[in-house]
């Protein structure tokens, strides 16, 4: 869907395209019989306009800011219409008025197409110059490009809520349509996620916390690229970080030199730390690997086995910490069997109810 602008935009340049047509039917260029040739005249002004915006409509969209698009784009293209008339002064007519009329035409279809190319590629914006390329800078915050993982994962919203990422979240067009394939799924489990991902994309576009925003460019580094390449290469071109939960996409886009937040490891990093010598309590579930180890879960979701606590199984009891474990799956705490805890009712209710 084109945007308020451009059809704003479209929508002058064929007013302009009538009124020029209706200039040139009151000039005495034209004969004044018979009496269809003004009514030929703007249904020739309609017809060339709406030609002009079936060609632009039919090149692929891209992606700077509306009101510099204008300003530069009438620069540019006041400035390519001198060329190019300047190039057809030999062909030109001798009548002065008819030159002025092409003189305005050429220069109205090449305003608009210059406007038009320049508001379609203002997330591209780039001013070329021989030898030297002057890239668009990034100031303040840098935007954080979102992997599909971590939209159907479904954590990113609460953690937007929390205002720690106020930076633009950036959404590409590709991962969208990942996100649709994988709800139309045959499979049972993966239509449910990708349901769940998509509505986890709607609750950020209706968050007024969040400035979510629509990738829809297709850079040319992406011909052939799988989905997370196209990600790592998105970022990179924005100069932003992906966030993601995906292990191998995140050694990737290292590897590419683009920051990455791994949700996952931010999860590990708000876990509690505990030391050796430390004590906690936990509701022992299930018996361990090991002979009379017992394992149990903290409210954070931290494996916790314990030795000589398996005969205490559904039982909230007291561990002394001996070790922590740091692995990528996330973390586990070591620890041996201290005593039953002195208030296992309300332990066990907490348990429950997190």
């Amino acid at each position: 869907m084109p945007s308020v602008a451009l059809l704003v935009l479209r929508s002058i340049f064929v007013m302009v395209a009538v009124g020029l047509g209706v200039g040139l039917i009151n000039s005495n260029l034209l004969p004044s019989n018979p009496a269809w040739i003004p009514w030929a005249v703007i249904a020739g002004s309609l017809i060339l306009s709406a030609m002009v915006i079936v060609v632009d409509v039919f090149v692929r969209p891209k992606r700077l800011e509306i009101m510099t698009s204008v300003y530069f784009g009438l620069v540019v293209g006041l400035f390519l219409t001198y060329v190019v008339l300047l190039a057809l002064t030999p062909l030109l007519p001798t009548n002065q008025q008819v030159v002025h009329w092409i003189q305005v035409g050429v220069g109205t279809i090449v305003c608009y197409t210059c406007i038009s190319l320049l508001i379609q590629t203002k997330d591209d914006f780039r001013f070329i110059i021989p030898y030297v390329e002057f890239s668009k800078e990034v100031k303040g915050r840098r935007p954080y490009v979102l992997d599909t993982s971590v939209v159907i994962d479904g954590r990113i919203a609460d953690v937007v809520d929390t205002e720690v990422l106020d930076a633009q979240l950036v959404m590409p067009r590709f991962v969208i349509a990942e996100l649709q394939g994988i709800a139309d799924s045959s499979d049972k489990l993966r239509r449910s996620r990708g349901r769940r991902g998509l509505d986890v994309l709607n609750r950020l576009r209706a968050n007024a916390k969040v400035e979510l925003e629509i990738f829809d460019s297709d850079l040319p580094e992406f011909a052939g690229q799988p989905v997370d390449m196209k990600l790592v290469l998105l970022a990179k071109h924005l100069s932003g970080k992906v966030i993601t939960n995906d292990y191998n996409l995140n050694k990737v886009a290292k590897l590419h030199g683009v920051g990455v937040i791994n949700l996952n490891d931010l999860s590990n990093a708000l876990k509690p730390v505990y030391l050796p010598g430390e004590s906690t309590e936990v509701r022992i579930v299930k018996p361990g690997e090991e002979s009379g180890q017992g394992v149990g879960y903290l409210d954070d979701g931290t494996m916790v086995v314990v030795e000589g606590a398996r005969e205490h199984i559904n039982h909230v009891v007291r561990v002394a910490v001996t070790s922590v474990l740091q692995t990528s799956a996330g973390r586990m705490v070591f620890g041996r069997y201290d005593g039953v805890s002195a208030k296992p009712e309300a332990r066990i209710e907490r348990a429950v109810t997190s």
